[in-house]
């Protein structure tokens, strides 16, 4: 089986994917749609797309299967609903949504229209998350009871650029979005590895003192003045999660964005920046090659002109020696991937679950997981650090 898709946003990233969905053999024809019309037809040719939808209504309208949505990170909710009730499967980018209702209403959707959802939470393929993956499945962490998962990305690496690109003349309302809507980084690359989801959560914001604009409340459209967050997770099980969210911090995120740690009663992993290492109560063990990846494409190439250069890193790192490359189509062989070799397995997860009717591994109930305890986190961080309960949507049903 095969079906049609069309990618709303066509631009840094979307781009990519568009390209990648066109390469895979279980997708019959890929559509650009995008505001900017110029922004779609570039695409459609650099890509050797099957042509250009002009607009998100027209989109729903036609006869299309499914839509990936890759617009600004405020807007996915609303935009997976129409989608959904319009008929069509749908690959969100993250986050999932920006609030609880909107993440209720998605899995209500989904659950009516039995359709697929899926969100495109790259830190599910980190080769991080894999490699913990697979020792905790393999028994070897024990109990694990307290986990971190950061996501440290500085905004003068590349942010004011990308917000720039997204955002237009009127960039610095948007720049400043908060910090813990935007969770799914580090929160599912935890989750991802270790079964179980938060229950609870404190959180403290911190406000920010550049004065340049961007984290003013008197400029931001989300009222937002905290540039950096941490939260303290209560774990279903009785463990801890801590996440980091930070935009001010001397760190390089070009080199590792995202990183993670587990501590279990019989071993433990960490990573920092260039290091990761597996120990037990008697020895350490440097695993940082085998959670290396490489890059398929020059950071040079002509593709990636409007993307900064300390954002390149995201688009043309490939695979890691810990991934499953065989699980991969032959046509993904040299194409472009990113965020340490994710893009690939990501789409390949979202045409295989549409075509055989069957529950992507990020599917609604965990993008949930995944999204939801930010959200409170943030409401956490307003009053205060509070400790707010967490709703949980459930696991999801068969299919």
């Amino acid at each position: 089986m095969t079906f049609s898709i069309g990618v709303l946003g066509v631009g840094q990233f979307g781009g990519q994917f568009a390209h990648l969905f066109k390469l895979h053999p279980g997708v019959s024809a890929v559509y650009a749609v995008d505001e900017l019309p110029e922004r779609a037809a570039a695409v459609h040719e650099r890509w050797g797309l099957d042509g250009v939808i002009g607009t998100f209504d027209e989109l729903l309208k036609s006869d299309v299967d499914a839509v990936a949505i890759f617009t600004q990170r405020w807007t996915h909710g609303p935009l997976v609903e129409r989608a959904l009730r319009a008929g069509k499967h749908v690959y969100s980018a993250v986050p999932m949504a920006v609030s609880e209702e909107e993440i209720a209403r998605i899995i209500e959707a989904v659950r009516e229209t039995k359709l697929v959802y899926m969100m495109g939470e790259t830190s599910y393929y980190n080769p991080a998350t894999v490699f913990a993956r697979k020792q905790q499945e393999a028994g070897k962490f024990g109990r694990i009871f307290y986990t971190e998962g950061d996501y440290v990305h500085d905004m003068d690496l590349g942010f004011y650029e990308a917000y720039q690109y997204s955002g237009g003349e009127r960039w610095k309302e948007t720049a400043s979005y908060p910090p813990m809507l935007y969770p799914t980084h580090a929160i599912g690359g935890v989750l991802g590895a270790v079964p179980g989801h938060a229950v609870s959560v404190s959180c403290i914001g911190v406000k920010d003192d550049r004065n340049d604009g961007v984290f003013d409340k008197d400029v931001s459209m989300f009222a937002n003045d905290f540039s950096n967050a941490t939260a303290l997770f209560e774990m279903n099980d009785g463990g801890a999660m801590r996440t980091n969210e930070m935009r001010r911090v001397g760190y390089p995120s070009h080199i590792r964005e995202s990183r993670f740690r587990f501590f279990g009663t019989e071993a433990s992993f960490e990573q920092l920046a260039t290091t990761t290492v597996w120990q037990d109560k008697f020895t350490v063990e440097d695993v940082s090659g085998q959670v290396e990846t490489k890059p398929t494409m020059s950071a040079d190439d002509p593709s990636l002109a409007d993307v900064a250069p300390e954002l390149r890193d995201a688009f043309i790192s490939g695979l890691a020696p810990v991934h499953d490359h065989a699980r991969l189509p032959q046509e993904f062989l040299g194409a472009p991937n990113g965020h340490e070799g994710s893009h690939q397995f990501l789409v390949d997860d979202f045409v295989t679950a549409v075509n055989k009717n069957e529950l992507p591994p990020v599917n609604a109930w965990v993008a949930a997981r995944f999204t939801l305890p930010g959200i409170v986190a943030h409401q956490s961080a307003l009053r205060g650090g509070e400790r707010l309960p967490i709703r949980d949507f459930g696991d999801a049903p068969a299919m």
